[in-house]
């Protein structure tokens, strides 16, 4: 995902003059193509996250559109104030890029571990939040956020769900596989083990529709809204606290809009810090996240 995204940015930088990376000190094999070509649109802000972020605001304020650059929390909770009221209290054209998502940076423990980022992000009024499920979409989201401008927060995973490339569309859920028994709710490359767990569920004859929600906010209630209330048994799976994340989000639009649930259930890190360091794969069966647990949960769900 890191490497579409800076595709993409390298490709916008040709086409607006005004793109701006500030980059935390980090990247540089990744970047290389772009600062070559681009010296004038790049600064390295160095290990100063914070101050990475009000550079980016002021230069945004002054026309230009600044996108951020730093690994999992750095460039979002740590800069959570500048973010605040500087970026998003100005409607400011700045998007927070994250590499690492979820436990990408699983050997380097819980300080690496953006698992609080989404719904602290989301809560912040005025900015969009994107998670994509596979490299193909970080591209394409990346030319849309660009398009439509404003506060946002670009959260890359360095898992993908292995889709083949198709259509994607800023702020409208994709559904992946089809079932009318119960729906998976799923962000980012997690969004594998939701199709897993469905594949693997189709033997025993269930048919569970999975739904990619790559835009948390704008959230796409009314496709929400209609997938829960067709199917009535929710999952939604993220590699992310359950508390105030896409769980929260689905449940919200559920219940304001009345939509009639016979059961629902989050899957996600359970209000902890994680003690355990490993590689992502490793992390997602240990926290209970991946396809055999969502494929207990909707046993249980189905059979009650």
């Amino acid at each position: 995902m890191r490497d579409a995204f800076v595709r993409a940015l390298t490709e916008l930088a040709a086409e607006d003059s005004s793109v701006l990376l500030v980059n935390g000190d980090l990247g540089f094999g990744v970047l290389t193509d772009f600062i070559e070509r681009f010296p004038a649109n790049y600064v390295n802000a160095g290990v100063a996250e914070q101050n990475m972020t009000a550079v980016a605001c002021g230069a945004a304020l002054t026309g230009a559109r600044s996108y951020t650059y730093s690994i999992g929390n750095f460039p979002t909770l740590r800069c959570l104030e500048q973010l605040r009221n500087d970026v998003c209290y100005h409607a400011a054209d700045v998007t927070a890029v994250a590499v690492g998502g979820g436990f990408s940076y699983g050997q380097l423990g819980m300080s690496h571990f953006a698992t609080e980022d989404l719904a602290i992000l989301r809560a912040l009024p005025g900015m969009t939040v994107v998670a994509p499920s596979d490299p193909w979409q970080a591209y394409a989201l990346t030319r849309q956020l660009h398009a439509r401008g404003g506060p946002a927060y670009l959260r890359l995973d360095k898992s993908g769900a292995g889709l083949p490339e198709g259509e994607v569309e800023l702020g409208k859920v994709r559904q992946v596989r089809d079932g009318h028994d119960a729906v998976i709710f799923a962000t980012g490359g997690i969004l594998r083990e939701a199709i897993a767990a469905a594949d693997l569920l189709s033997k025993s004859g269930r048919q569970v529709r999975v739904i990619d929600v790559h835009t948390i906010k704008p959230l796409d209630t009314i496709a929400i809204c209609h997938a829960a209330g067709e199917c009535r048994h929710v999952v939604t799976l993220e590699e992310h606290n359950v508390i105030g994340g896409l769980g929260g989000a689905v449940a919200e639009v559920c219940l304001e809009n009345g939509v009639a649930l016979g059961h629902f259930r989050r899957i996600g890190l359970h209000d902890c810090y994680p003690d355990v360091v490993g590689d992502q794969d490793y992390l997602r069966a240990r926290y209970g996240m991946d396809r055999h647990a969502v494929v207990a949960v909707l046993v249980e769900m189905l059979a009650s």
